[in-house]
Formats: C-alpha cells, structure tokens, sequence
C-alpha cells in the first residue's frame, strides 16, 4: 500500500485503523491480535486511539496486542489524542465534561496513554479538540518535554481551524504533522473554512474521521443524503466498484492533500473493502458530481 510522508522518518498507511469502538467489538486479545495482523498484512500500519475511547479502555485493550507479540510495535504507527475530560463514573468529581491542555494533564495523559498501551513511545500525540483556554506556549512546553524524554516522536492535533493551529504551532519547534477532522462526501465544513488549503499550504498532511458521516450516507436521513446515495450509486456502476463505501473513499482519496480515512471498524472485511477503494479512480467530473450532489446546488 502507498505510505503518505509526513516527515523524513513517519510516515502513514493511506488507510488508518480506528479504535475509537474497540470496546464495543467484544474481541478477545487474540482475536483482537489476529485482527491487527491482518490489518498490517494488508497494508494498513497506522492505528488511531484515544485516552477517553471507550471510557477510558480501548487504549488498554489495545495494549493487549503487545503483551501477546510485543515485535509488532515495529510494524505500525501509533496515534492517539488527549485534552477531554469526560463526565464519567471513572472520575465522579467532574460535573460536566470539558478541555484540559495543561502542561500538567498533557503529561499525565500521556504517560498514562504509554501505560495502558504498553508502549515505550507514541508516534503522534494529538490535542483532541481545540480549546478555549489553550495556554499555546504552555502546551507547546508539554510537547517539547514529552519529545526531549523520548515518550512522543511527533505531535498535532484534531478539529483545529487553521488559526487554531498557527497559535499553537508558533510556539512549537517542532512541526506539526497533522489535523484530524471529519471529512466525507456529507461533511464539507473543511472544504469551505479554508482548512483544505492551509494543509496543501504548509504541507500538512490530514486525518479524515467518520469518512461515511457515521452511516448517514447508506442510511439517508435527509434530501441531502438521499441526493448523495444516488449519485454514488451511479459513480459506482460507472467505476466498477462493487459499493458506494469505496466511491464515497475514493472521492476523500482524490483530494490533493492526501487526507488519510480513519476507518473505524472491528470487520476486517470492511477494512478490506476500504484498501480496495484504492482502486477506485474518478474523474475530475465524477468528483464534482459528488461535491454538487453534497452542496445543492452547482458550482458557479
């Protein structure tokens, strides 16, 4: 499988894995084990986490895989997010759910993340959400001492605009090497708030999670959807694929900044299918219709 560059020496499959449900997949460590494996062996090496996932456990599950096969931590990138604070049982002093991006929390979810994964290092670590007591040049100072201690190779961060990552990326040396936001055929938010060319811009390299808008486009709740399902129908009999997943993934792939689908699924058929999208080659106006079909109206 082709592998995207974010930096000289990380790089990503073109498809990720997320383990944001792995909680709710019921597998046993070594089912979850033999999952992984062929995951790798179909190419797909690059797995997304969270701290919160799961109530706080999928992280742990996963970290069940190295205590079965520790060699197979050579074989993957590990991404995962800190900076929510869930309102659960787990920490029945919290009365609302809401951001941390102390240097203190930062650091404490972080060796907390390399415990219940264990792990010696995280590849990316990423602030989860933007937020609006960010202390930049506090957090900046978290990422540059979970480097220097070898506990993170690389960091960035998910759902940020692009001014929310210039001010936290101006107090950081280091470079950083993504944004994961949601981005699909029904999610165009990213394409309209100039998010799109600030990645082409400074070669950022983005995640896209919840590629088929949380199954809204195979069950359609709306003229919208409805639209999208028609249109991805056609494209499909004209492409040859075998569903409207693969179209809906290959429109995400065509984009010339190269986002990366996180794909969250406990099917290994289903990840198959999304290697397969791939394959898939649209033209420029398949493309559009797909946008058009999205937006309501044509393009101008």
């Amino acid at each position: 499988m082709e592998k995207i560059q974010l930096t000289v020496d990380l790089s990503f499959s073109r498809i990720a894995h997320g383990l944001w449900r792995l909680n709710d997949w019921d597998m046993s460590p070594q089912q979850l084990l033999r999952f992984v494996e062929e995951a790798l062996d179909m190419g797909v090496t690059t797995f997304d986490n969270a701290d919160i996932y799961g109530n706080h456990t999928c992280e742990a599950l996963f970290g069940e895989i190295f205590k079965l096969k520790p060699g197979l931590r050579q074989r993957m990138e590990v991404v995962t997010k800190c900076g929510i604070k869930i309102n659960t049982d787990k920490f029945p002093d919290r009365k609302i759910g809401h951001y941390d991006t102390s240097y203190k929390h930062i650091i404490a979810s972080a060796d907390q993340s390399l415990k219940n994964m264990r792990l010696d290092h995280i590849d990316v670590l990423l602030i989860h959400r933007p937020d609006p007591l960010m202390d930049p040049a506090e957090t900046a100072l978290a990422f540059e001492d979970l480097h220097k201690s070898g506990k993170v190779r690389y960091f960035g961060v998910s759902n940020f605009s692009p001014m929310q990552f210039q001010m936290l990326q101006r107090h950081f040396k280091q470079k950083l090497v993504t944004n994961q936001v949601e981005f699909s055929p029904h999610c165009l938010e990213h394409l309209q708030n100039g998010n799109v060319e600030f990645f082409q811009k400074e070669g950022i390299v983005p995640m896209a999670w919840s590629p088929f808008a949380g199954g809204d486009l195979f069950d359609p709740k709306d003229s919208r959807g409805e639209r999208l399902q028609v249109v991805l129908e056609e494209i499909a009999g004209e492409t040859g694929a075998y569903g409207i997943d693969l179209v809906a993934l290959a429109w995400i792939l065509k984009h010339p900044a190269k986002f990366v689908p996180v794909m969250g699924t406990g099917k290994i058929e289903r990840l198959k299918r999304a290697v397969d999208a791939l394959e898939v080659e649209l033209s420029t106006e398949q493309w559009f219709r797909i946008l058009v079909a999205s937006q309501g109206y044509p393009v101008p």
